[in-house]
């Protein structure tokens, strides 16, 4: 028997970044939007622990025990006393190394899926907990919708939505590393007060309103001096989608995807066109959200 679990990539409609505290992390007030770009995690039984993937840009994804997705397994197999004996294959939809939570998707779908193979009946409360143990945006990817992290991202607080927004996404021509997104904003904000993050009221209001203007204005990203200073050329993405009609842009978590906001699909679909003839970006995806987080699709 196999199982495969789809998951969706993620956008940060706010990134609000504190200073760095003693262990390293940064206390955050992370407001997610779950989109509807997917990767698929199937797993089947096997004689070890084996990844394997498929898809755009899957040569960048580690296959050993590094792997998000092999962590997972591990993880759950360690509560349960079992030996994490799978098959994980990952058919990767969502960008690499490109700020919309990829890895953290297919650690979350892992984790499901290997709860349904095995049978270990774990609650969500324990779910989460493994999520949050294997990295900061693993338990969004498992909630899925709308929802915002405090702490370093991972103790979630889901958010009502009053409608589906509309985006638009520009694939960088090279990755960025989160840590060192996270380095470059220790670095320029080195002998600065930096603020408490915390949630804008007035974005959480248009979100629940389903108010695209209203979310256009509020929208913001802590981390995005931080890649453009590493990444000068997202510059240029940025203005092209402004000049295409987008309604904000913003660089997507720590980067380097560029996210668009659009009005409605049909202005989504312009601004991705104009997008892909400016020459200043690898690719280019729309997609809509909230969409569920972390689903078996089939065993």
């Amino acid at each position: 028997m196999s199982v495969t679990v789809r998951v969706p990539a993620k956008v940060n409609v706010q990134l609000a970044v504190g200073a760095a505290r003693p262990d390293g992390f940064h206390d955050l007030a992370n407001v997610f939007l779950a989109v509807g770009l997917h990767d698929e995690v199937t797993v089947t039984p096997a004689d070890g622990l084996r990844v394997t993937c498929a898809g755009p840009d899957a040569g960048q994804v580690p296959l050993d025990r590094t792997n998000l997705a092999a962590r997972a397994a591990i993880a759950l197999a360690e509560r349960h006393g079992l030996e994490p004996d799978v098959h994980l294959h990952i058919a990767k939809d969502i960008p690499v190394a490109g700020g919309m939570a990829g890895g953290s998707a297919d650690g979350a779908g892992a984790l499901l899926a290997c709860d349904a193979l095995w049978g270990t009946g774990a609650s969500r409360a324990e779910l989460l907990d493994i999520c949050a143990e294997l990295g900061s945006d693993v338990p969004f990817s498992l909630v899925g919708g709308a929802a915002l992290g405090t702490g370093r991202g991972e103790k979630l607080r889901p958010l009502d939505v009053g409608g589906t927004f509309s985006w638009v996404f520009a694939m960088a021509e090279r990755g960025l590393s989160t840590p060192a997104v996270f380095r470059e904003f220790d670095r320029l904000t080195a002998g600065l007060d930096v603020p408490e993050p915390v949630a804008s009221e007035a974005l959480l209001d248009a979100l629940a309103e389903g108010d695209p203007d209203a979310l256009a204005a509020a929208v913001s990203n802590d981390l995005q001096p931080a890649a453009l200073s590493l990444f000068p050329e997202l510059a240029d993405t940025l203005a092209a989608g402004s000049a295409a009609g987008a309604l904000a842009g913003l660089v997507s978590g720590s980067g380097p995807t560029t996210a668009f906001l659009a009005r409605d699909p049909g202005s989504a679909a312009k601004i991705a066109d104009a997008l892909r003839a400016s020459g200043t970006c690898r690719a280019v995806r729309t997609a809509s959200g909230p969409v569920p987080g972390a689903t078996v699709m089939g065993a």
